[in-house]
């Protein structure tokens, strides 16, 4: 797997007081504003920095929202195929990670699975995502 991160999301209790302190307090430009997510490039194209509702990044990881398998962030790692979601998760799973959730047709029309690396960080890997920066 060629070494990249294409969107960190954090975990927020508070969207709006969330959006309003990267946007208006710290100045930097929303790149997507919807009703559960929020997104600023960060390092030019490279990268996305993400604000989701805390319960709801659990939810769509598919841990519990209580800290226990959850930390309040996630690693996303987003490629071009569906095919390559399924063989990014066999590749982590090979290197001593593990699948948290398989890979699956999400609501947004997109393909998603999560891992978790020998530590519990949270990584997922997400194919149809629109014009966010890809892997490969």
């Amino acid at each position: 797997m060629k070494p990249h991160v294409s969107v960190i999301t954090l975990g927020v209790r508070d969207l709006k007081e969330a959006r309003r302190f990267y946007a208006e307090g710290l100045g930097w430009p929303i790149h997507q504003d919807y009703e559960v997510w929020v997104a600023f490039n960060v390092g030019g194209a490279s990268a996305v920095l993400g604000l989701h509702p805390w319960d709801g990044l659990a939810g769509d990881a598919g841990v519990p929202a209580d800290g226990e398998g959850f930390r309040g962030v996630t690693l996303s790692y987003l490629v071009r195929t569906d095919e390559r979601v399924d063989e990014v998760l066999a590749e982590a799973e090979r290197a001593g990670g593990s699948i948290v959730r398989p890979g699956e047709r999400a609501p947004w029309g997109g393909y998603f699975g999560y891992f978790a690396d020998p530590e519990g960080h949270l990584w997922k890997v997400a194919a149809g995502q629109g014009e966010q920066p890809l892997a490969e």
